[in-house]
């Protein structure tokens, strides 16, 4: 897979349908024991739902990591003080090799361990680092065989583009089932919480799915045709026209439907 660089702008244009998921994720975390608690939110991106846990955790000590320069640029308009008394920082760290250099009260990570291959080898150390009665908590699309994802696959592995994108996409094992998140949590000696949610998204404008994808699962094909738009805009259009038959537009917008998976696993205080 290729690293993507990631558009903060692109992302944010659909931040309502991407901020319900963080908000269903919260509030299945329960009561945290610090006073006040520390958090980190391990792939923050622009911050937006970062802001939200001062929202619920009013004095909280906030610190939002990501790997992206662009992201973390765009985040540090929430950074300061919170109305709370608490505070919010930012701060460059890669999941794949992040370990906690503090105890937490709650880590969280929202819409990124799809990203981090290899991401079930790093619980022990991340839940070495929450505190005991603190919490894990993580959602992550659960939906590499929709349409989106195995249409842009199909794409990059044809005769034309295979040579160029054929191993620039997440795997298809990117994310696990959620038996295996459970049994994983579970032997680490936490108890857990996982469930899946297929929200169905009713999108706005012209080709929104594409406009979707291009801030999240587009962005590694558009990262390796970044130097050469001619070919960069060919695949794009390609695949624009595949979205248009497999999400047709209503008269009330376009439906896309987007399974989730969501974990939240608390140690024993």
């Amino acid at each position: 897979m290729t690293k993507p660089t990631w558009d903060p702008a692109q992302y944010l244009r659909h931040a309502g349908h991407r901020a319900r998921p963080f908000a269903d994720l919260l509030a299945r975390v329960p009561g945290l024991p610090g006073d006040p608690p520390r958090i980190a939110d391990l792939g923050c991106g622009p911050g937006n739902v970062t802001a939200v846990l001062a929202d619920r955790w009013p004095t909280a000590r906030i610190t939002g990591y990501d790997s992206s320069p662009a992201m973390l640029e765009k985040a540090q308009e929430y950074a300061g003080p919170t109305p709370g008394g608490g505070r919010l920082d930012f701060a460059h760290a890669d999941a794949a090799v992040w370990v906690p250099e503090e105890p937490y009260d709650l880590i969280v990570s929202n819409a990124t361990l799809h990203w981090v291959e290899g991401h079930l080898d790093a619980f022990p150390a991340w839940l070495d680092g929450v505190a005991p009665g603190g919490t894990f908590a993580f959602q992550v699309p659960d939906n590499i065989d929709a349409p989106l994802h195995a249409l842009m696959r199909e794409l990059a592995h044809s005769a034309r583009w295979k040579n160029r994108l054929g191993h620039v996409l997440r795997r298809e094992d990117s994310v696990h089932t959620p038996g295996v998140y459970l049994d994983r949590l579970a032997r680490l000696g936490c108890a857990a919480d996982v469930w899946q949610t297929t929200y169905f998204h009713v999108l706005q404008g012209e080709d929104p799915v594409l406009d979707w994808v291009k801030g999240t699962g587009l962005r590694p094909a558009l990262t390796a045709l970044a130097d050469d738009p001619e070919a960069r805009e060919a695949f794009v259009t390609e695949y624009r026209d595949l979205l248009r038959e497999a999400y047709p537009s209503a008269p009330y917008g376009t439906v896309l439907p987007f399974r989730r998976l969501f974990a939240v696993a608390t140690k024993e205080a």
